[in-house]
């Protein structure tokens, strides 16, 4: 049975509990083992680190210390699949840069008000498991820029009207031997709670797991 860590905490907006409670339920069906921590001090665990094939986080804001970051880090590398949504990865964590480099993204401003956009699929991308058979979708919720960089595998993106920006929502990354997930979109239970931004997020955990 693989195994994995759930990784909740931080700013309560982000409503962590809940939000990772909607897919623990998922990973026990795919054949995780499923442990939750809400300490960040579980990154410094290398031993627990190193016999778990998956860390869901779900931590917005909060700082890493340089033991903790290494070796979340390090296990990433290693071969233990990191994945999350939303302030959960890239709204967290902002001077740790060995972990935002892993991510590969970080949170810089979103629009005062929810906004109604559409999340369009990458085509290049259409076959990739976590998206195979979904359309594009629309949400109304708050709306991410970020800086991200190249290495991104961009399996689904969304279009800023002002400045007129393509900038993604779903993307994928490796890190050494270790596979990252990160969806844009999870502000409210109700966003994630969404048909396909479900799916699609649960797809995306499982995908990242070792």
């Amino acid at each position: 049975m693989r195994r994995a860590l759930v990784v909740r905490g931080g700013w309560e907006g982000h409503v962590p509990v809940e939000a990772t409670e909607l897919f623990i339920p998922e990973l026990a069906a795919a054949g995780f083992s499923v442990t939750v921590a809400d300490d960040l001090e579980v990154y410094a665990d290398r031993p627990l680190l190193a016999g778990t094939d998956l860390v869901v986080q779900c931590w917005t804001g909060g700082t890493l210390t340089r033991e903790q970051e290494a070796g979340l880090v390090a296990a990433v590398r290693a071969g233990t699949g990191f994945a999350g949504w939303h302030g959960g990865l890239v709204a967290t964590f902002d001077g740790s840069h060995d972990y935002l480099r892993m991510v590969g993204g970080l949170f810089l401003h979103h629009p005062e008000d929810f906004l109604s956009y559409d999340v369009v699929i990458d085509p290049a991308r259409a076959d990739h498991p976590i998206v195979a058979g979904l359309d594009d979708f629309t949400v109304e919720t708050e709306q991410y820029w970020m800086l991200t960089d190249a290495h991104n595998e961009v399996l689904a993106t969304t279009r800023f009207a002002s400045p007129e920006t393509v900038m993604p929502v779903v993307w994928t990354r490796r890190w050494g031997r270790g596979k990252v997930f990160f969806s844009a979109v999870g502000h409210r239970l109700a966003d994630l709670r969404h048909p396909t931004v479900y799916e699609l997020t649960r797809r995306g955990l499982i995908w990242a797991g070792r």
